[in-house]
């Protein structure tokens, strides 16, 4: 199972069609964690599951979704209803409740990956306005049986960071 996940891209587009070109037929799955600030009519957001940000307005984006992929139940949400800027635990019991071996977020701006209980919480960061860090990134998730890499990328490609966890299938 293979997954391009975005986050907070807050208006753009070029480079939203730039990844779904990219990765099209590469991937199981793209998912937008929200922020993209734009309708669910703009053609840029095909083929991409997005889910509703505070920055967005589209009434037409469900707040949370879940997607089973490959045998990987996979939870994704923006995170500012979780209030991931203070904790994770939220995030981790709505994820643990939905019966999800993986949980997608945003809002904070701040790539990162982690396992806690049994659980792989992965934020891509965002393509346009990152924090705690230069590079505009996004993230590429593959989970072959128990293993699951996760390596984020910048815009132009090159590898920000890779990480190797263990999930529970």
């Amino acid at each position: 199972m293979k997954a391009l996940i975005v986050s907070d891209s807050h208006g753009l587009t070029a480079e939203l069609e730039q990844l779904k070109q990219q990765y099209k037929g590469e991937v199981d799955i793209m998912i937008h964690c929200g922020d993209s600030e734009l309708s669910a009519r703009h053609h840029e957001l095909d083929g991409y599951e997005v889910v509703r940000g505070n920055c967005d307005f589209e009434s037409a984006f469900p707040r949370d979704m879940v997607q089973e992929v490959g045998g990987v139940r996979i939870f994704f949400t923006h995170g500012h209803l979780y209030n991931i800027k203070m904790t994770l635990q939220n995030l981790l019991y709505k994820a643990k409740e939905l019966d999800a071996q993986v949980a997608c977020f945003g809002h904070s701006h701040i790539m990162g990956a982690e396992v806690v209980d049994g659980v792989l919480l992965i934020n891509p960061g965002s393509i346009l306005l990152p924090r705690s860090r230069k590079e505009k990134t996004y993230a590429l998730l593959e989970v072959e049986g128990s293993e699951a890499v996760v390596t984020f990328f910048d815009l132009t490609g090159t590898e920000a960071a890779k990480q190797t966890f263990f999930i529970i299938n």
